[in-house]
């Protein structure tokens, strides 16, 4: 019987974002279990790509996420439930056979819908991660491919609260450097305004000067900075910084 490796954390003692960065930079394949209360939601990484996503909760299923989007109206989503009930197919196979969607329109929503799950784990405070290594015993029949770090970036930059991301990053007058490489950025696919924030930093600026930078707001720069630092983009330039209490970093300026 072969051993299982498993590593168990809480959400408040480490984060969804840094856990994701250290399984990219080693490329551990594995699947990543977060609970909270009675919601299991899991990630599955392989070669440093998410390639599926799952989650109990009635509410992240495909159909549900499809009838937020406005994509199927709630007479296709019954047709779909008939036919799920009288067959095994999957609901992505069945929206192709009953017409409902293209085969393109099928793989984009799976892509999105997963994107939408993991990310949503970005939001939880609270709650239980359990990353078991090895490859998945049941490979999923559609194979979908994201970029882990495309991920995490975007994850990061959609988190509705940036509080408790700016009390990782250190006190308001902690320093930053640059420390990437320029295909890292090609990868991630930063966009003008995160490249200039990136670029700006120059190992002379503070973080409170960096979120006073405009166009984006301090919280928006914030985020963006602690997604850099956990992708290994910028690094402290002193390792004597202490957390930073929220109030420190400045509020969005008045235009």
């Amino acid at each position: 019987m072969k051993r299982k490796f498993e590593y168990r954390a809480s959400i408040r003692e480490v984060t969804l974002p840094e856990m994701l960065s250290t399984v990219h930079r080693f490329r551990v394949a594995g699947t990543i279990e977060a609970t909270q209360g009675s919601v299991v939601k899991k990630i599955v990484l392989q070669d440093g790509q998410v390639v599926h996503a799952g989650s109990n909760d009635l509410g992240d299923s495909l159909g549900e996420y499809l009838k937020r989007l406005g994509k199927l109206t709630k007479e296709d989503y019954q047709r779909v439930a008939d036919a799920l009930v009288s067959g095994r197919k999957r609901f992505g196979v069945l929206l192709i056979e009953l017409g409902i969607l293209t085969p393109r329109e099928v793989y984009e929503a799976i892509q999105a819908h997963i994107e939408e799950i993991v990310w949503s784990l970005f939001n939880w405070r609270d709650g239980e991660i359990i990353f078991n290594v090895g490859e998945p015993s049941a490979p999923q029949r559609v194979r979908i491919q994201l970029p882990l770090r495309r991920v995490i970036f975007e994850g990061i930059r959609q988190a509705p609260e940036a509080k408790p991301l700016v009390e990782r990053l250190g006190r308001r007058s902690t320093i930053f450097e640059s420390s990437f490489q320029w295909e890292d950025l090609i990868e991630i696919g930063l966009d003008s305004n995160a490249y200039r924030l990136l670029t700006a930093i120059d190992g002379k600026k503070s973080l409170y000067d960096l979120c006073s930078l405009e166009p984006l707001s301090a919280a928006e720069n914030a985020k963006l900075i602690y997604a850099f630092q956990v992708l290994h983009l910028v690094r402290r330039r002193s390792s004597e910084d202490r957390l930073v209490a929220p109030q420190q970093v400045p509020a969005r300026r008045e235009q």
